[in-house]
């Protein structure tokens, strides 16, 4: 048995109906923050487009670090035996057609939330390649700094740049502003139709 039910906690899951199934992984502790904002972006552009969208708050799932067991690879059923809220999270993966990574820069890198995700992608990996192999990812990016490099944005950029080379999946872009309290990012309008617009390439759309 799992120690927590997968997603019981409100609002962790948003789930719009529609063709494209596209998923929004939000990685802030902030439910206000600008990372989230960008995102909700993203997720407005794919609905335009036509898509389905499940928006899921990282910060808001049980989910443990990668033990190192290696159990997953070789494995076709219960590819990761760690018990918790990326069980559920695992089929979705598999099926979306597009990923969006919504994340501030904490400490020079992705947060902590979209890092312990990501590295458990491990278990969909295997001897003909990744589970994930073919979809399309964006990232969306926030930060302190007004420069990328200062700021460690550009760490969190090379990093979604090698994981997507090493899965062979695509990139469909990349979209970062830099901004502090929450709100300021939705005073920078450019930046915001810049996510719409990746929202929508994501779910297809032109």
């Amino acid at each position: 048995m799992w120690r927590n039910q997968p997603f019981g906690r409100q609002c962790a899951w948003r789930i719009i109906m529609s063709s494209t199934y596209v998923i929004a992984l939000k990685s802030s502790p902030r439910p206000q923050s600008n990372s989230n904002a960008l995102a909700d972006q993203a997720i407005a552009g794919a609905q335009a487009a036509g898509a389905q969208v499940e928006s899921i708050e990282l910060h808001r799932m049980s989910i443990q670090p990668c033990d190192a067991c290696d159990g997953c690879q070789g494995a076709t059923d219960d590819p990761c035996v760690i018990e918790d809220d990326m069980q559920a999270l695992y089929p979705k993966l598999r099926r979306a057609d597009a990923i969006v990574i919504a994340s501030p820069v904490y400490w020079f890198a992705l947060s902590a939330q979209a890092k312990l995700c990501i590295d458990r992608w491990y278990a969909l990996d295997g001897p003909q390649g990744s589970a994930l192999a073919g979809k399309q990812f964006g990232l969306v990016l926030t930060y302190g700094d007004s420069d990328p490099f200062a700021s460690g944005a550009i760490n969190a950029i090379r990093a979604f740049q090698d994981m997507c080379r090493y899965i062979r999946a695509g990139i469909a872009g990349i979209v970062c502003g830099s901004a502090s309290k929450p709100g300021d990012i939705q005073r920078q309008a450019e930046v915001m139709a810049r996510a719409f617009d990746l929202g929508r390439k994501l779910a297809g759309g032109r």
